[in-house]
């Protein structure tokens, strides 16, 4: 008989078979958990179904016992699993090597429930001499670890299920709390709060073009009268002013526009001449090889990926044996990696570029677990991306892992740097510039990689800036001198990869959860992207205030990576769960009191009132639709909506008196309809400006239509407001259907539809005008979109075909009803079924793209309860009380069992 070695995906499976004889094993994929606690209540078996704590999916009167489930859409991976079993003599558990995949692996022995040998195997790459040391060296399944998961799962749990309800009715529907995704919004919450009470400072300075001997070069004013000018570093983010500990006149002084230009005038006509020259060496040291939050940050500068893109590109180079496993905080290297990256160095730069000796790192991460490596690139060959035959973005990421790892090994860059003082001299001014000068003695490993750079050979002619050859007393000749005016800027918002550094840093969230966190904030409603910044909404404002005033502890940054040095006590054995779960949770300060307290003391409108000192008098309010204004206009309460995307740290009190004083003039109408005789206005709302016929029919609902993005209000007339409400317009007939062509104006903008067809019109289309002819081009353009470029095979687990279309944001993969976009620089040509798996897996698992309606889920739901049959099966499926999976190894040396 075969053995059964289990991994969480179709990728990881197939590269794990090219290693281990056919004949001896069966490698299948569990394609990830295959159980969880309950998502919905049709989840919840019927047996708890009444019990008070089942819509947590946790029993907090009996000692936070989890209530788990086998998703419907797991079952049939289930079967499979069972079915494979019987027919092996042992059951390999070879599930990835962190927590997450120590509890993947536990649940697995928990649902099959083995009668055979059971063997944990854990691996940090999927090579050959990797899987086959595995085997050689198994374990029991780790408790301590999968103790430390669970308590993770069933905090997580306590604090969105417990507090969401709360801010459903306090400031509005559909929203969510989160143990970790709450502190990464407040934390981008206070940054807009520090940009709003930013008051901007001018200032300016001077900048002169000087040269010898043929050579020119920049040099900035840095002193008047030997007193320095004031820089933006000088002034208070919050006043504009000097800072208070600064003497003006004395400590430093401004420069305004006046006496910048008469300067710049009157210098370049004196004598100009080197007062100093100081020179001074540095060294550069490579850092150290990628962490997960490092190639997160990195991918983010040099390549535009978010989170979430990296992670997915990651985990396809790990499971194709690419690299280490992409998931850890550890900056430590083998000694086979760290061989092997010397090697490289020796072969492809030459031995004066290699390290004097080998170097390694120390992890700089609160309360990282060192037992991973770093990710780099997996064996002893340290192949190239080119060698292995990469393309897209697989080869980008790997060759950025490549070239970190290599550099790690290489000599230190050495750098020299001038500074110039010079002097210059009117009757009645004394005015000191600087000038400063770079040069690269020896690259070292900026010959093979520049942080933040894609091209290390450009960036080294970027970081190459030489002055000419200057002396003490020299005299140099002035090309002219530019006076240049400033302004100090606000704090930069966050972007991914500045705020996944801070919550590193702070020891925030681990290396699994943060592409999570990024996409739950935005998903959830408080941050939206623009380019790369993270720019929260006005909920997040009122969410965050909420939370602040109830619930502080959960929102401080510390008390969050107190938590998270207390899972990691759990996972070493340390620390017991349920003591901490109890504190937590039932405590005389705890969540649930918290919650209770907080139903009756919280005022709602008080916590979804966001005021700041530069709005006076005017007030933004967060109410069930979206963000308002609030005032009053001749003793009259006036009410005007704001645009859900206006990003709070944009609001300005003329905004607002704007928008009231639009609000408050009433609809005025354009004129009577020619046929109903009812008055046609022009509104604006929340999502912009409308037309409006009358007040309302029978039912008290007004026919409305949406005025074109880009057309400009003022220029809305009755004959344009009685076209628009005319829509939509009948073009045509279909020249092979006869079915009627129509252009109409939906959620999403302007556009034509052909039966269930529709198709968007462009910028230069007008809803209004646009004939027969262009809309068939635009249908038949959008149905050879509808057909898939490419079939890429049958779904593993459902059988269903997956394909790849052409959307509306770029390609995507489909499968029954599951879209997800293919990241960013992927190839539609090139991509794979386990890749394009892996995505649609990505998608569900983020709660998208569920594959049945509501309704449908109802009657699966109902059926449930007509069926005794099925009630039993579904009892045996649903484990509340975990059971520990018999012992069929030798423990390892040092592991212990936590009393589950």
């Amino acid at each position: 008989m075969k053995k059964l070695v289990v991994v969480e995906s179709p990728t990881k499976a197939k590269t794990i078979r090219n290693y281990l004889p056919a004949g001896e094993f069966q490698v299948e994929a569990s394609m990830g958990h295959i159980r969880d606690l309950p998502a919905s209540a049709s989840q919840i078996p019927a047996a708890v179904k009444k019990e008070a704590w089942s819509r947590l999916g946790i029993n907090v009167a009996e000692d936070f016992e989890p209530l788990y489930v086998v998703p419907s859409e797991k079952k049939k991976v289930v079967q499979h699993l069972k079915k494979s079993l019987k027919e092996s003599s042992e059951l390999v558990i070879a599930t990835d090597e962190d927590r997450e995949g120590e509890s993947i692996g536990w649940h697995l022995v928990n649902v099959l429930k083995p009668k055979v040998p059971v063997r944990r195997m854990v691996f940090h790459e999927i090579t050959k001499d990797a899987v086959e040391e595995a085997l050689e060296n198994t374990r029991d399944i780790n408790y301590e670890l999968v103790d430390a998961q669970e308590t993770r799962r069933i905090l997580d749990r306590l604090v969105g299920y417990s507090i969401s309800p709360l801010l459903w009715k306090k400031i509005a529907p559909r929203l969510s709390a989160g143990r970790v995704q709450s502190v990464a919004v407040r934390l981008i919450v206070q940054r807009e709060k520090e940009r709003i009470a930013f008051v901007p400072a001018g200032y300016w300075g001077l900048k002169a073009g000087l040269g010898k001997n043929g050579s020119t070069f920049d040099a900035t004013l840095t002193h008047l009268d030997d007193v320095r000018v004031a820089v933006g570093r000088d002034f208070d983010d919050e006043t504009g002013l000097l800072k208070t500990s600064l003497d003006e006149g004395k400590d430093v002084v401004i420069v305004g526009e006046k006496v910048a230009r008469e300067l710049a005038a009157s210098l370049p006509t004196q004598k100009w001449s080197v007062n100093e020259v100081e020179q001074r060496t540095a060294k550069r040291t490579p850092a150290p090889p990628f962490i997960t939050s490092t190639l997160q940050q990195e991918c983010s500068r040099k390549l535009s990926l978010s989170a979430r893109q990296t992670m997915q590109v990651a985990q396809r180079l790990y499971e194709q044996g690419y690299i280490t496993y992409m998931r850890t905080d550890s900056t430590t290297l083998s000694g086979e990696a760290l061989d092997a990256s010397r090697g490289v160095v020796r072969r492809k730069y030459g031995e004066e570029y290699l390290s004097a000796k080998t170097r390694t790192f120390s992890g700089t991460v609160a309360n990282a677990q060192e037992a991973h490596e770093a990710i780099r690139p997996a064996g002893k060959e340290m192949r190239t991306a080119d060698e292995i035959g990469l393309s897209g973005l697989e080869y980008k990421v790997y060759d950025l892992i490549w070239k970190r790892t290599v550099a790690t090994q290489m000599a230190d860059a050495r750098l020299r740097f001038t500074t110039v003082t010079i002097g210059v001299e009117t009757a009645d001014t004394k005015a000191t510039f600087r000038a400063s000068g770079r040069q690269i003695e020896f690259p070292g490993f900026f010959r093979a990689y520049v942080e933040g750079s894609d091209d290390p050979e450009a960036a080294l002619d970027n970081q190459d800036e030489p002055l000419p050859d200057l002396n003490q007393g020299d005299d140099l000749n002035c090309k002219g001198v530019e006076a240049t005016g400033h302004e100090t800027k606000p704090p930069a918002r966050f972007t991914e990869a500045s705020l996944i550094k801070v919550l590193e840093s702070e020891g925030i969230g681990r290396p699994s959860t943060y592409a999570t966190i990024m996409d739950t904030i935005v998903a959830r409603g408080y941050v939206r992207r623009e380019r790369s910044q993270l720019i929260p909404t006005f909920t997040a404002f009122a969410t965050n205030s909420l939370l602040e005033k109830q619930f502080e502890n959960l929102v401080d940054v510390g008390f969050t990576a107190e938590m998270e040095r207390i899972l990691d006590e759990i996972a070493t054995g340390d620390k017991a769960s349920k003591p901490y779960l109890r504190s937590f949770y039932s405590g005389e300060d705890g969540l649930e009191n918290r919650v209770s307290q907080g139903l009756d003391d919280i005022d709602a409108r008080a916590v979804s009132t966001i005021s700041f000192p530069k709005w006076d008098p005017y007030e933004i309010r967060v109410g069930r639709y979206g963000p308002y204004v609030e005032s009053e206009v001749d003793g009259a309460r006036v009410v005007a909506s704001l645009p859900p995307d206006l990003a709070p740290g944009d609001v300005t009190r003329e905004m607002l008196e704007e928008a009231v004083a639009a609000a408050g003039k009433g609809d005025e109408p354009l004129g009577q309809h020619p046929e109903t005789g009812e008055n046609v206005l022009l509104k604006k709302g929340p999502y912009g400006w409308y037309v409006q016929l009358g007040e309302g029919d029978d039912n008290g609902k007004p026919k409305r239509m949406s005025v074109p993005k880009g057309v400009d209000p003022e220029q809305v007339g009755l004959e344009t407001a009685v076209d628009l409400l005319a829509l939509p317009r009948e073009l045509g007939t279909h020249p092979e259907t006869g079915e009627k062509i129509l252009a109409n104006i939906g959620r999403y903008g302007p556009y034509v539809q052909h039966k269930r067809t529709f198709a968007s019109l462009t910028g230069d289309d007008d809803v209004l005008t646009v004939e027969l002819a262009r809309a068939l081009e635009l249908i038949n353009k959008k149905a050879k979109r509808n057909e898939p470029l490419r079939s890429l095979g049958d779904h593993p687990e459902s059988g269903e075909p997956v394909d790849v279309f052409e959307g509306r944001y770029g390609p995507y993969v489909k499968h029954v009803r599951t879209n997800a976009s293919l990241p960013e620089g992927s190839a539609p040509e090139t991509i794979t079924l386990e890749e394009a798996v892996a995505l649609l897996e990505e998608k569900k698992a983020r709660g998208k793209g569920k594959g049945r309606s509501g309704k449908a889920r109802k009657k699966t739901s109902a059926k449930k309860k007509t069926s005794a049959k099925k009630k039993t099966s579904a009892k045996k499926e649903t484990s509340s009380a975990k059971k520990a999976p018999k012992k069929t190894s030798k423990k390892s040396p040092g592991t212990k069992r936590s009393k589950k």
